[in-house]
């Protein structure tokens, strides 16, 4: 400056050079070099406050020239860039990161990124350099920011993008607030994850009763944070996780289903039925928010998560809160209780428990069986599908798709292993809980294909997974004890469930005899199953689920050869290891607590529904009650 003023006195007539070039310097270094100078003392005086106005004003030019526009917007950033580097590193100017400076510093930033013009064109032409386009170096300056917020920070750095999300609302279409979370996960340090996410549940808190679409918004953002906070990081919030999305799971059906008189008045059909189908668009993300982010926990996380939503189910003998069922009816404590049971499948889906202790503790198992009995096909078949995902420890299921009589069973090359010793443990504790589940959904009256398909899967993967020889003839009594069931007919099932049930027995003992591979057992099923297509292709599986099938008016109890019989069963198993002679003791499904009430338990007929997802405090507990739905109590 000496050698310039000096210049500038001898020379006056080189002052306009002297002028362009200091304006040149100016623009081009002063926020850039200044800013990466390091200095040795810090300084106690200098503020910033006012450079953060003015560089955010810039941020927001709004000049008719384009061109200018562009200009002044790109000193703005570069401005609040130097800003930002001189100050984050200074303990002396923490100041910076304080809600007055950050209102200012973030907002101008994301009004540049979300300008689509500016990105798009930064993008397709190749001669303009993205130092120089507003989008870009905001975006820039964003990620740079972010990435020396410290622990203390965070939250201030996190508010302000709400806010401006809000206040532009960009929840809905929600792509520029995904692409603004994507940024700030991938910025910060990974130890740092669980603020934005816990930033992301209040700020969903605040919009509880926002529209459905702003809230999916929400949701959908949240899913991103969690889907990569998963990778790394995430800290203590887990369960709050969970819990936030349940609640609010519990409102979109409350929303949806809530207003009964204004649902069934004709003016409102056309609304209601779009606001149906907009809270759908919110209950289905927030499905899939569980079932990713619990898809990707480590697997003792995940069993905690189990355990998390399955104490969220309204179950008999479970103590819960009371819901106020006058609000959403039958309809609406049916779909919480689906909609819990299908991110159960997502959050199990993958899981490998390393025992199945572990996978299925008794405080999952006993309400997860009790769900299984519930007057509802679609319910029983969500069980099942959460069974299969946690005793399928090597992938086999995939194999057994669709019942059927399979040929060769050798073919589809199913991974097993030796069973362990605490497997052998948890069958001899719990296995007639599952064969007492699995007799009792077995004679369901509305039962579908699907169901007799997913009972034969499940039957297939205890085989598979947990069966000895002890356990193979628990099954072969179980299956003999169904076809016994069959035929007695005590309780007058409709023909379709009587064959169907013929029909599961005779896929599963086929699949049986082939995995035991003893000639004559296998001998015996092919036999009987020979006979049924040559006289009652009802009984099997490729016949029966047709969608044409032509049942007969009754059974012929006395054809023996188209029944599976004990004694030659028995016969084929008198090898060393088989204890043959349990196999002449029919099987009786277990009497519990459960029998003692009336027969049915519907979910759907339930006097008083109770679910904790609204609070996470703890008041007098209160277990179900439940009505009998066809007033007989034959204790099965």
């Amino acid at each position: 400056m000496e050698k310039l003023t000096f210049y500038a006195v001898s020379a006056p007539e080189k002052l306009d050079r002297i002028g362009a070039y200091l304006a040149e310097r100016l623009s081009r270094d002063v926020f850039v070099k200044f800013a990466n100078i390091e200095e040795d003392t810090p300084s106690y005086h200098r503020r910033y406050d006012f450079f953060v106005s003015q560089f955010s004003a810039m941020c927001h030019s709004t000049h008719e020239d384009p061109e200018t526009c562009s200009r002044i917007r790109v000193a703005g950033i570069k401005g609040l860039q130097g800003v930002v580097r001189k100050t984050v590193n200074d303990e002396l100017q923490a100041i910076i990161w304080e809600p007055q400076h950050m209102d200012k510093l973030i907002p101008s930033m994301l009004f540049n990124m979300q300008d689509n013009e500016d990105s798009e064109r930064g993008r397709e032409e190749d001669f303009l350099d993205k130092r120089e386009n507003p989008a870009s170096l905001a975006e820039s300056c964003f990620r740079e920011l972010l990435g020396r917020a410290a622990y203390g920070n965070m939250n201030n750095a996190v508010h302000p993008v709400l806010v401006h999300l809000d206040n532009h609302r960009l929840w809905d279409p929600n792509d520029f607030a995904v692409s603004c979370f994507r940024i700030i996960m991938y910025s910060i340090q990974a130890q740092h994850s669980h603020h934005v996410i816990q930033q992301v549940l209040s700020h969903l808190d605040t919009h509880s009763k926002n529209t459905p679409r702003v809230r999916a918004g929400i949701v959908q953002v949240l899913l991103e944070t969690v889907a990569i906070a998963a990778k790394g990081s995430i800290g203590p919030t887990v369960l709050e996780v969970f819990n936030t999305l349940l609640k609010h799971l519990r409102m979109s059906v409350d929303f949806e289903l809530g207003d009964g008189s204004r649902r069934n008045s004709a003016s409102s059909l056309s609304s209601t039925r779009t606001k149906e189908s907009e809270e759908r668009i919110v209950q289905n993300a927030i499905i899939q928010t569980i079932g990713f982010f619990g898809g990707n926990l480590p697997d003792y996380q995940r069993a905690e998560v189990m355990m998390f939503i399955m104490g969220k189910v309204p179950v008999y003998g479970t103590p819960c809160h009371t819901l106020d069922t006058v609000k959403i009816g039958h309809q609406g404590t049916k779909r919480i209780q689906a909609m819990l049971l299908s991110s159960l499948i997502m959050v199990t889906s993958g899981f490998k428990c390393k025992t199945m202790c572990a996978g299925l503790p008794v405080a999952f198992l006993e309400p997860l069986c009790s769900i299984s009995l519930m007057e509802d096909s679609e319910l029983r078949q969500l069980v099942l599908e959460i069974l299969h995902n946690i005793i399928d420890r090597h992938d086999n299921r995939a194999k057994l798709r669709g019942i059927r009589i399979i040929p060769n069973v050798a073919a589809l090359k199913i991974k097993r292993e030796k069973i362990s010793k605490q497997d052998v443990v948890f069958m001899k504790k719990h296995g007639q809980q599952l064969y007492r589940h699995i007799y009792l959904g077995c004679k369901e009256e509305d039962n579908v294909e699907k169901n007799f398909e997913l009972l034969f899967t499940a039957l297939a993967l205890i085989t598979i997974e947990l069966a000895n020889e002890e356990v193979m003839i628990d099954l072969i009594r179980l299956s003999i004890a169904l076809q016994d069931m069959v035929l007695a007919n005590e309780e007058n099932m409709p023909m379709f469930i009587r064959c169907g049930i013929m029909a599961l027995v005779a896929a599963y003992l086929n699949f049986l005899s082939q995995m035991i591979a003893n000639p004559p057992f296998c001998q015996h099923v092919s036999k009987v199953i020979e006979m049924r297509n040559l006289d009652a292709p009802y009984l099997l599986p490729e016949h029966v689920f047709r969608e044409k099938c032509v049942l007969p008016d009754a059974l012929d109890r006395d054809d023996v050869g188209l029944y599976f019989q004990t004694a030659d069963l028995a016969e084929a198993l008198s090898v060393p290891g088989y204890n043959v002679e349990r196999l002449a003791i029919p099987y009786i499904p277990q009497v519990t607590e459960e029998d003692r009430l009336p027969r049915r338990k519907s979910f759907v007929d339930t006097i008083s529904l109770q679910v904790d997802i609204l609070s996470n405090s703890l008041p007098d507990q209160i277990p179900l009650v439940w009505r009998n739905r066809k007033g007989n109590g034959d204790g099965r």
